[in-house]
Formats: C-alpha cells, sequence, structure tokens
C-alpha cells in the first residue's frame, strides 16, 4: 500500500484533475493507493472568506458563493471537453448540494449573528469533499473501481472542531475492520475527521497532509508520498530566493525543524507520526512527476554536518512577561501554555528564566487576538497586586533558522556571515537560539529588508558562492574591454565561488538592468534597443532593492558630475572603482572627503589606473608609504599618449600628426585637448602628491604651456586636432635643438621634496631612466629614504584601453580575492 496527498495547487483546474489522475493510474500499476485530496488553490480561504463576511456585514455574500459554484460549475465542464465520457451533470447535481448546504448554514450564521465552531468547519471542509466527487467519477470513466473512504466515521478526533486531533491508535482499529478489495483505487478528503459523536471536524490548516499521515499509518503503507507544485523540499523557498536548490534526502529531525520554521512544503503536525511508525515520505512535484523529489527518513549516513536549509517566519512578536521577586513565574506559566494551545498559537523561541523570574516567547502576529490584552486579562489580579509588571509586546519582528545536522560545530562561521549581511542592511541579532537537538540555529532579528537577508545568508552559507554585483558607467574603449575581461574570467572566478555578475551598464544617455545578470554576449543589442533615460539616483536605489551584498559601481567615464557623486554612490553601500581622474584630482576637501565617507560606510574606493593604466603603481606607492618610506624626489613619464607623441617626435613624424596617431590608438583621453594641454598629467601628478601626503591643489601645480592661448576657446575636437599643424614647425625646431645635444624631448612630471610640483618638457640624454620611454610607455621613477642613490623604477604601457581595463579588473580582484 502506497498513500498518496495531493494539494490544492495540484488540483487548481480541470487539466490538473486530469494530470493528478494519471499520476494515480500509473502508481496502481506497482501498489495498492490510497489517495487523499484537498481542495483546489484558493476554495478554503474563498470559503473562510465569506464566514467573515457573513458575520461582519449580516448578510450572505451570494456573490463569493455563487463565484464559489461557478469555479466548479467550470472545473467539470472542462473535464467534460477533455473526457466526452464525463458524467458532468451527477457532479453538478454534487455540486448544488454543497452550494444549498452552505446557503443554508450561512442562513444559521446570520441569524445566530455568529459563527459556532462546528458550522465553521462543516463549510470550510467542502472544497475537499467536492474534489473527492469530482476525482471518483473521472477515475470510475477511466475504467477504475474506487473506494471513498468516510473520514468522519474512521478519523477519531477529539471535540475540537476546527483544530482536531487524532487519535491514531483508535482510528488504526476502525481501519482493520475494513474489507476493501485491493484492486480498488481508495480515495479519502483531506482535512475532515469526526468526533465521539460523529460530527464532523477539521484538522487545522494544512490539515490534508495530517490526513495523509493517518492514513499512511491506519493503511499500514510503506510509503506516504505529498505532491505539490515543487520538486520537493529546497534549501529556501524557491518562489522567492532563485538559487535554492531541491534536497534529496533529509531526516524526519530537519523536515520537521524547517517545517515548524517556515518550510510551507509539509506542515510539522504531519511530520511527528510518520516518524513515530517509521514511515518514509517522499516530497513530489505533480508538474514534473519523474522527478525524484525529496526523501524524508531516519536515515542519517552521509548526513553529517550537512547545512540542509534557511527559513524565516515574518510578523513575529516578543511577548516578555516579568515577575516581582516575591512572586515564583512558575506559578502562571500553566496558564500562559493553556491560552496559547486553546487558541492553536504556536510559541517559538520559548526562554523561562527563574533566576530573573520572567518568561518570553515569540508568536506569529494574529490579526484577530490581540495577545498581549488576552493575558493583561487573564492576569489582571497579579498586575493589579503588583506580583507580576506589565506585559511587554515587541512587534514588527523576524526569525530566521539555519537547519541541519551537528549545527552547532558551525556557529562561529554562520554568525559572522549572518552579521554582515546584517550590517549590509542596517539591521542586528536580537537574539541567537539553538534547538536541544543541535538541529537548527535562529535568530530574532527586525523585520527589515528579512527577505534580502535571508538570499545573502542563502547564498553565503549554502550556495559558499559569493555573489559580487557590478554596476558599470561608461561603455567606450575602456569600459567595453572591461565587460571583455570580465566574460573571459567569469568561470575561472565561479571554480574560487565568486560569482561576477553585471547588473547595469550604463552610459550618460541611457542603461540596462538585470536583476540577475546582464548577458555579455548580448549586452549590445539589448542596450542599442534600451529607452532606460541615465538616471543616477535610480540606478544607485537598486543595490539595496535586490539586496545586493557586494554591489561595486565602477566608473569608467570622465564625467565630473559621476566623480561628484562618490560619497553618494559609497552611502548607497557601493565599493567604488574608477578610472575616473576627476574625483582624486578636484578639490583637496573633495580628495578627504571620499576617503573618510569610505573608511566611514567601511567601503573600498579603488582608482589604481588613475596614475599608470596596469602599472601597480599606486597600490605600491601606498606599502612604501605604509613601511615609513618618505619621498626625497619623483619624476616620470606620467602620459601613455605623450609618451607616444614624444616618441614619434625622435622619429621626424610633426606634433599633429603623432597627435592624430596617439588618439586613432587610444592612447588619448576623449578630447586630446586634455594632454597636449599637460593638465592630465597635472591631475595624475597631483594624485601622486597626495598620496604621498602633500595638501595641494591642482592650481598648485607649475604647467609648462605647449599650447597657444589661442587653443584655449577650442573645445570641438576635429577642429583642434586640424588647428595643431600650426604648432609643427615650433616642435621640429624644439627637437632639432635636443638632437645637436645628444638629447631626446620628453614632457615630464616632477615632484619634489617640499611638494613643488611640475610638468614641462625636458631634454634628457641616454643616461636618464626616461630617455628610452616612448611609444605609449610610462615610467614612474621614486627616489626615497629607502631607494638612494638607486631609483625605484616601475616601467610599462600606460595607455590604452586594454591595458587601462586590466588595471580596473585588478582592483575588482583585491576587493574580491
Amino acid at each position: 500500500m502506497k498513500t498518496l496527498k495531493f494539494g490544492g495547487t495540484s488540483l487548481a483546474n480541470a487539466k490538473k484533475f486530469i494530470q493528478v489522475s494519471s499520476i494515480i493510474i500509473n502508481k496502481v500499476k506497482n501498489d495498492q493507493i490510497a489517495v487523499v485530496l484537498s481542495a483546489p488553490a484558493n476554495i478554503t480561504n474563498q470559503l473562510e472568506n465569506i464566514i467573515k463576511k457573513c458575520i461582519f456585514k449580516h448578510s450572505i455574500p451570494t456573490k463569493i458563493l455563487i463565484t464559489i459554484k461557478k469555479f466548479f460549475l467550470k472545473l467539470i465542464k472542462n473535464i467534460y471537453i477533455l473526457n466526452n465520457q464525463y458524467p458532468k451533470e451527477k457532479i453538478t447535481e454534487k455540486i448544488t448540494i454543497q452550494y444549498k448546504k452552505i446557503n443554508h448554514l450561512l442562513y444559521q450564521i446570520q441569524s445566530l449573528d455568529k459563527c459556532p465552531d462546528k458550522i465553521y468547519a462543516e463549510i470550510i471542509c467542502v472544497g475537499e469533499i467536492l474534489s473527492i466527487h469530482i476525482m471518483k467519477a473521472l477515475l470510475v470513466t477511466l475504467g477504475y473501481n474506487v473506494t471513498v473512504l468516510n473520514p468522519i466515521k474512521l478519523i477519531l478526533a477529539n471535540s475540537n472542531y476546527i483544530n482536531a486531533t487524532v487519535d491514531i491508535d483508535k482510528s488504526k482499529k476502525r481501519f482493520q475492520k475494513l474489507n476493501i478489495c485491493k484492486k480498488n483505487i481508495i480515495l479519502m478528503p483531506g482535512f475532515i475527521a469526526g468526533n465521539e459523536s460523529n460530527e464532523l471536524v477539521v484538522l487545522g490548516r494544512n490539515g490534508s497532509d495530517y490526513s495523509a499521515t493517518i492514513l499512511s499509518i491506519c493503511t499500514n503503507s510503506h510509503t506516504c508520498e505529498i505532491w505539490t507544485d515543487v520538486n520537493g523540499i529546497y534549501t529556501s523557498d524557491p518562489n522567492i530566493i532563485s538559487t535554492a536548490q531541491s534536497l534529496s534526502e533529509i531526516t524526519y529531525q530537519e523536515a520537521l525543524e524547517l517545517s515548524y520554521f517556515g518550510a510551507k512544503v509539509i506542515h510539522p503536525s504531519s511530520i511527528k507520526p510518520l516518524q513515530y511508525h517509521n514511515i518514509p515520505c517522499i516530497i513530489k512535484n505533480t508538474n514534473n512527476p519523474n522527478h525524484p523529489g525529496t526523501l524524508i527518513n531516519n536515515n542519517n549516513k552521509n548526513n553529517n554536518d550537512i547545512i540542509k536549509g534557511i527559513t524565516y517566519l515574518n510578523n513575529i512578536i516578543l511577548i516578555k512577561i516579568y515577575s516581582t521577586k516575591n512572586f515564583n513565574i512558575e506559578k502562571i506559566s500553566h496558564k500562559i501554555f493553556k491560552y496559547l494551545y486553546n487558541n492553536n498559537i504556536s510559541i517559538y523561541l520559548l526562554n523561562q528564566s527563574l533566576s530573573i523570574n520572567t518568561i518570553s516567547f515569540y508568536v506569529q502576529e494574529n490579526h484577530l487576538l490581540n495577545i498581549k490584552k488576552k493575558l493583561e486579562k487573564i492576569f489582571n489580579k497579579e498586575i493589579q497586586k503588583k506580583l507580576l509588571e506589565p506585559i511587554i509586546q515587541i512587534k514588527n519582528l523576524s526569525i530566521i533558522s539555519i537547519i541541519g545536522n551537528n549545527i552547532k560545530k558551525y556557529n562561529i562561521n554562520i554568525i559572522k556571515k549572518i552579521c554582515l549581511s546584517l550590517e549590509k542592511f542596517n539591521n542586528k541579532i536580537l537574539e541567537v537560539s539553538y534547538n536541544t537537538s543541535n538541529i537548527s540555529l535562529s535568530i530574532v532579528l527586525n523585520s527589515i529588508n528579512i527577505i534580502n537577508i535571508v538570499k545573502n545568508i542563502h547564498d553565503f552559507i549554502l550556495n559558499k558562492t559569493i555573489s559580487i554585483n557590478i554596476f558599470l558607467i561608461g561603455i567606450g574603449g575602456v569600459g567595453s574591454e572591461l565587460l571583455k575581461i570580465i566574460l573571459k574570467q567569469q568561470k575561472q572566478l565561479k571554480k574560487k565561488f565568486i560569482q561576477l555578475k553585471i547588473n547595469v551598464i550604463a552610459n550618460s544617455k541611457k542603461y540596462i538592468i538585470n536583476k540577475q545578470e546582464v548577458n555579455l554576449n548580448e549586452w549590445k543589442n539589448e542596450f542599442t534597443i534600451s529607452d532606460k533615460i541615465f538616471n543616477l539616483e535610480k540606478i544607485l536605489i537598486l543595490a539595496k532593492k535586490y539586496g545586493y551584498l557586494y554591489p561595486i559601481l565602477i566608473d569608467c567615464t570622465a564625467s565630473k558630475y559621476i566623480a561628484n557623486k562618490y560619497n553618494k554612490i559609497i552611502k548607497s553601500g557601493f565599493h567604488i572603482i574608477t578610472a575616473n581622474k576627476k574625483s582624486n584630482s578636484d578639490l583637496l576637501s573633495n580628495y578627504v572627503s571620499i576617503r573618510k565617507t569610505a573608511n566611514k560606510y567601511n567601503k573600498k574606493f579603488f582608482y589604481e589606473t588613475h596614475v599608470g593604466a596596469g602599472l601597480p603603481v599606486i597600490n605600491n606607492l601606498k606599502n612604501l608609504i605604509k613601511s615609513g618610506d618618505r619621498l626625497i624626489k619623483f619624476q616620470g613619464i606620467l602620459s601613455g599618449s605623450m609618451s607616444y607623441i614624444f616618441g614619434q617626435l625622435d622619429n621626424g613624424t610633426t606634433i599633429s600628426e603623432a597627435t592624430k596617431k596617439a588618439k586613432k590608438l587610444g592612447f588619448t583621453e576623449p578630447n586630446p585637448k586634455d594632454d597636449l594641454s599637460g593638465i592630465d598629467v597635472a591631475r595624475k601628478l597631483l594624485i601622486l602628491a597626495r598620496e604621498f601626503g602633500y595638501s595641494i591643489e591642482l592650481s598648485d601645480i607649475t604647467i609648462e604651456q605647449i599650447l597657444p592661448k589661442s587653443f584655449e576657446t577650442i573645445d570641438n575636437k576635429k577642429i583642434f586636432l586640424s588647428q595643431l599643424k600650426h604648432l609643427n614647425n615650433q616642435f621640429i625646431q624644439k627637437v632639432n635643438h635636443a638632437a645637436r645635444k645628444n638629447k631626446v624631448l620628453r614632457f615630464v612630471g616632477t615632484i619634489e621634496n617640499s611638494g613643488l610640483c611640475s610638468v614641462k618638457i625636458k631634454s634628457v640624454n641616454n643616461n636618464n631612466p626616461l630617455y628610452h620611454i616612448k611609444n605609449g610607455e610610462n615610467i614612474f621613477v621614486f627616489y626615497t629614504k629607502y631607494y638612494q642613490p638607486i631609483p625605484l623604477i616601475l616601467r610599462g604601457y600606460g595607455a590604452g584601453n586594454k591595458v587601462t581595463a586590466s588595471g580596473i579588473f585588478s582592483d575588482l580582484l583585491r576587493i574580491i580575492l
């Protein structure tokens, strides 16, 4: 014998009923089958709603009642369309009988001006009764013999009409008297039982799982299968957490903890009886019947030290009751638990301390019950006599639970990771609790951003993968090259449990976004058709909205507007990697402010490419300073474009042609005027000087003017390049003058020990390290306390899209590795 239970989502429409009948028929081939059916999805909720409206509005909600009737009539009509042998008229009569029954009961509620529990129970189980009528007719039509069991006569429960508990032993004795043909399919409505007086009672919400458990035990089934709309039990709710994974096998105790703390696949009351009678339970998917699902059993083999899932409960209230020193809190604890039990209120994380005379516990908020007021009424005398303090109630809490064998082994790591997630969302742990069986660890926190927190904790602990969410602004040469590098390196980083995800790609006009990640093979097409207008404020909100734990904004623009927003970007939760020199070469106050903000919010602010593109200048310089070194003198060629241009002058190329070549090769700034004006080198020199601790402004740097004043008003790039030819002869004369002295011209940045900075054309001989620098190379010559008389020299290509993009990627690796 095997027992199957199908939930409401498995019976939501005609096609689903047909699908379930196919699963039943397939199972009959190997076993005798007993089947428990729930009401179709949302029917029980609608029936409850009818009762509430009837009480509060003092009238029968006919519209809702007709809607329910129409649903069932449409359902059987559609079954008939799929199977013209189906007895539609006969089942229509059954539906009409139940419709009239509900109507009659509603009149009783209206006349009484309340709904007795007995009537409540009779109304809300109608969905289950009709599911059985519909399925029996379908199976009979398909040629199978069906026996329908009456749970009111067979399943003995107590007299709690709406939350009954079953006496399984006595019920089993009743089942033993049955004589059902082994070829028959057994059907039984879920949710329903009977008391000693043969009155209908129901087993509480999700009671159909409980019915399946009882039927499995009473029929000596070797397996109980719970059929739902997911592939078993997951590590977390798959409807909310896309990375949740289905579990192949868990223990009863793990399943009990998962369900008790919020997992919705199977109800806690259903697991204990199965565990006691050692009946394996399999959670299966009606929409994917060939999937093996999740097996729940007592097998602990290969199950040690594995975390199985993360659950959460919302709308949690803390109740705290203090007594005075002269009153023992134990005297009232039984009254508290009696009240909670009678009202079907589950309690979580009970804490009773005799030393400080207090009881505290957590409950889920019930809008129909004000628990604090009810308890104050129960203990009114004790409060009046000041034996008890006024009851404390704290709302808007959540409980997150980590479930798995030997959970305490992981507690330090788990708590660290949880704290990191909570810090990101400005939340904190209010209480930590372990259960006695060492299966679960629970934390209590405020309900702020709870879903995003659960997502992050899940990925941290279960996936062991860190997701890095990148927002890229600027998709010119450097930004585009960076995307190519990221695409190429994603697989390698996945091996180290790091997922690089590009979520936003933007330029100054528009952007594209993908909550999961942008497809880097298709981003250009996506971007072309995007109609999202660039709005930095909207973009910054997304990191918090989607719960990204490691959002990084990469600025590949030359935009002063973006650079001026760095403080806001950091405050919005982002690390920053920037190729935009305007941030570090702005006013000293802004330079200092960005660093203060980054330190305050514990965010990285990396800008290696500001000075030497892909060369590790900034990082090495910082390490020097940390080691106690100090600058004596610096000189260098800080611009790849000027390195290339002046190298071309050595070969006899004119200044105008050399500049055009440099721009074509991607060496120059977007506007070459920035290079030839010396302002780009000055910015880099300013950054170096500030890194060494000199408090200077850009205006403090002496720049030798290469360009005549007439060039200052030229902003158009094409006009600027065309006007450069007027400087050709001037530069030819300078080059020839240097050559006669066996020297070459180089565009050099210098920092003196005093902090004096200058950018100028210098003639250098072949003994100078700068002599051989050309073709886009950069060189940085540091004379320091540690490096003299032989200086520290960093040399390499310092310009070009690929080199700069690789420098940005190096900064990215420094954040994530």
